[in-house]
C-alpha cells in the first residue's frame, strides 16, 4: 500500500493567520483531502497584504504551524501559500507553438504553457500562478483539453497573475525563516474558487468574492475556467477604521463592536437601541447608537459591492452570471451583508462552505478559511505532498499538466 501522505497550507491574512493540515492517499486523479490539523493565531505583522514586521509575523506563523500540528500529530515542513494583497495584478496572455510529431501531447501543453509567459512585465512584478482558460489547435478553438488531437499548430489563452516582487519575497523570507518550505503560491482569487465553487456553478457563470481583513478579491468563472480576476483594496479593516472613526473610539474597541453587534442592515434596529462600550472595553464608557453604527457598515459594504458591480459592468458579465455570486472571508458573517450583496448587484448571493473537503471539517467549515482550504485543495489536486516521513515528490511540469487534465474528465 502507498504511504499515507500529508499537505498543509497557509493563510497568512491581515487579521490571522490559518494553517491547515490534511492527508491524502495520492492514488486518485481527484483527491478530497481530509483535515487533521488546524491553527490559527493574530496577524499582527501583516497590513493589506503587506508585511509591515517581520518578526513579528514570523512568531505568528509559528504559533499558527505549532497548534496545527499538535493537532494532526505530524511536523509541517512544506506549506502551499494563499495569497492576498492590493499588489496582485491579473492579465491575459497568449502562447502557441508547433506541435511536435503532429498529435499533442503533454509535453506540447507544458511548452505552449511556458510561451504564455513570455511577455513583458515590469521588472518589479513577479508571475506567481498561470490558470489555462482555453486551448485552440489549428483553427479550432474552445478546447479544454487538447492532449491526443492532430494538428500542427497549438494555442493557449491564459489567465496570468503577478504579484510585487518584494511583497512576495518578505513573505517567502518570513516564512523561511520558520523552518517550512514553500512548495506554491496560491492567489486568494485561486485558492477561493478551489474551495466553495462546484463544476457546476463555474460551468454556468460564477463571481467568487473573498472579503478579507485588508482586501477583497473576486474572480470570475465560466465554462468551467477562470475568465477574470482581481484585487480591490478594501476589506475588514476598512469597515472598523469607519467606526473607529464615526464611533471616535479606538480601533481595537471598534472591531469588538462589529464583531459583537455589527449589523448591515439599520433599517432593521431601533433609533434608541444603544451599545455601552463598557461591555467590549475596559476604557471606554459611553453609549452610541447601534443603529449608526450600522449605517457606518451599509456605507462600507455598499461600497465594495458597488466596485464589484462596476467591474462586472466593465467586463460585460453585468446580469450574465446564472450561478450568481458566492461570497467568503470572515467579513461578510455580518448580518444583512447577503441581503445588501442582492439588492446592489441584482445576483442570487450565497455564503460560500467547503465542496471537496472531509475530516475534521467543522474546524473549517466557515467562510473565513476558504482562503486556507482553496490552496490546500489546489495542492492536492497538483499532486505535491510529502510523507510523514519528511520525504518530497518534487513536480514535474508536464506531471503538473496532466493532473490538471485529469480533473476535466468526469
Amino acid at each position: 500500500m502507498p504511504k499515507e501522505r500529508v499537505l498543509a497550507s497557509l493563510d497568512v491574512g491581515s487579521a490571522k493567520i490559518r494553517t491547515i493540515v490534511a492527508v491524502a492517499d495520492g492514488e486518485r486523479d481527484r483527491i478530497v483531502p481530509s483535515v487533521i490539523g488546524v491553527g490559527i493565531s493574530p496577524s499582527l505583522g501583516m497590513r493589506r497584504g503587506q508585511v509591515i514586521d517581520v518578526e513579528e509575523l514570523v512568531h505568528n506563523i509559528v504559533s499558527s504551524l505549532e497548534d496545527a500540528e499538535r493537532m494532526a500529530g505530524v511536523p509541517v515542513n512544506r506549506v502551499f501559500v494563499g495569497m492576498n494583497g492590493s499588489y496582485i495584478e491579473a492579465f491575459d496572455s497568449r502562447g502557441v507553438i508547433a506541435v511536435s510529431g503532429g498529435e499533442v501531447g503533454v509535453d506540447d501543453v507544458a511548452r505552449v504553457l511556458e510561451a504564455s509567459q513570455a511577455v513583458s512585465i515590469p521588472a518589479n512584478r513577479r508571475i506567481l500562478h498561470i490558470e489555462p482558460k482555453s486551448y485552440a489547435v489549428d483553427e479550432q478553438r474552445g478546447i479544454k483539453n487538447p492532449v491526443g488531437m492532430t494538428g500542427i499548430r497549438l494555442e493557449v489563452e491564459a489567465h496570468i497573475i503577478t504579484g510585487h516582487v518584494q511583497h512576495v519575497k518578505n513573505l517567502e523570507k518570513c516564512i523561511d525563516q520558520t523552518g517550512v518550505d514553500v512548495d506554491g503560491i496560491v492567489p486568494a482569487a485561486i485558492a477561493v474558487g478551489e474551495a466553495v465553487l462546484t463544476k457546476r456553478q463555474k460551468e454556468l457563470g460564477v463571481v467568487v468574492v473573498d472579503i478579507g481583513a485588508g482586501c477583497t478579491s473576486m474572480a470570475i468563472f465560466e465554462e468551467g475556467t477562470i475568465l477574470h480576476s482581481m484585487c480591490l483594496p478594501v476589506g475588514g479593516e476598512s469597515v472598523t477604521n469607519d467606526i473607529a472613526i464615526g464611533l471616535r473610539t479606538s480601533v481595537d474597541t471598534a472591531e469588538r463592536m462589529k464583531l459583537e453587534h455589527g449589523s448591515v442592515l439599520p433599517q432593521e434596529i431601533g433609533e434608541r437601541e444603544m451599545i455601552d462600550l463598557s461591555s467590549v472595553s475596559r476604557t471606554d464608557t459611553q453609549t452610541v447608537s447601534k443603529r449608526y453604527m450600522a449605517e457606518i457598515m451599509q456605507a462600507r459594504y455598499f461600497e465594495i459591492f458597488s466596485l464589484i458591480k462596476d467591474e462586472l459592468n466593465r467586463i460585460g458579465c453585468s446580469g450574465m452570471l446564472p450561478a450568481g455570486m458566492v461570497l467568503t472571508g470572515a467579513a461578510v458573517k455580518a448580518p444583512g451583508v447577503l441581503e445588501l450583496a442582492r439588492d446592489t448587484l441584482g445576483l442570487p448571493v450565497q455564503i460560500g462552505f467547503p465542496v471537496e473537503v472531509g475530516g475534521v471539517i467543522e474546524k473549517v467549515d466557515d467562510p473565513a478559511y476558504a482562503t486556507a482550504l482553496g490552496a490546500l485543495v489546489w495542492g492536492a489536486r497538483e499532486g505535491q505532498y510529502f510523507s510523514m516521513e519528511g520525504g518530497v515528490r518534487m513536480k514535474k511540469v508536464a506531471q503538473q499538466v496532466g493532473t490538471w487534465f485529469r480533473s476535466l474528465l468526469p
